[in-house]
């Protein structure tokens, strides 16, 4: 393969793995709390490569990460939503460990447990799950304090991390800490806000303006491709006709 090809290929595939996470973007652009995944370009270069030889240096997706960046909060009324303004998350116990989600569109279980809507229990500064009762109203104040009829019943656990990178994906709107050695704190600066919900931070339009610009790019590189055979053709021809 010419270098041309070889190069134009390369970059090819760096688009595809581009819209492959711009998809799953677009596709939860109506999920609450959810956090864009964003990529991060590098260029590979090969190891007999010498000189920074340009024909053995190809552009790859290096890695991924996610944009942590705070969604727009809309206020829905329901006194069981909530969203917290800051950093941090909520913490919920799943059935292989605490997870972490700035999803808070909870409810209540049968047995009165504040759950999310995978069942996950909400998780108490205590540790515990908070049950409440159904038919009483429900405070909860800034610093996650949940009351109901004037009694404290406990308050929410906010956690944060300091280096949200350590966070990766589970599903699309939990984290699971990737690294034991890091430890959650307790948020600072994060108050929830009872009735509202973070809408995703995946922006529909700029997700479609990055979409024309993939494509647009994937043209011209497929158009690489194109020119690059035709002159390897061309150089066959020549080679043939002067062999002849």
């Amino acid at each position: 393969m010419d270098p041309l090809t070889a190069l134009a290929a390369s970059g090819m595939r760096a688009r595809m793995e581009s819209l492959d996470l711009l998809a799953n973007n677009v596709a939860n652009a109506s999920t609450g709390g959810y956090k864009a995944d964003r990529e991060f370009y590098s260029l590979y270069v090969a190891p007999e490569a010498a000189g920074g030889d340009a024909q053995s240096t190809m552009p790859v997706v290096e890695k991924q990460w996610t944009d942590f960046s705070q969604g727009l909060l809309q206020v829905t009324g329901n006194p069981l939503d909530l969203a917290l303004s800051g950093k941090g998350f909520f913490a919920v116990e799943s059935a292989r460990g605490t997870l972490y989600t700035r999803n808070g569109s909870f409810q209540l279980a049968p047995d009165g447990k504040l759950v999310t809507a995978e069942g996950y229990p909400v998780r108490a500064t205590t540790g515990g799950a908070l049950t409440l009762n159904a038919a009483r109203p429900i405070e909860i104040s800034g610093d996650g304090t949940v009351t109901q009829d004037g009694a404290v019943i406990g308050q929410l656990q906010i956690a944060d991390f300091t280096s949200a990178g350590a966070l990766g994906k589970q599903g699309n709107n939990y984290f699971r800490v990737s690294d034991p050695a890091l430890q959650p704190v307790a948020a600072s600066g994060a108050p929830v806000q009872q009735g509202s919900l973070e809408a995703s931070n995946s922006g529909t339009a700029e997700s479609a303006v990055r979409l024309v610009g993939i494509l647009r790019q994937f043209e011209m590189l497929q158009k690489a491709i194109t020119l690059g055979a035709d002159m390897s053709k061309q150089a066959i021809e020549q080679v043939a006709k002067v062999g002849s």
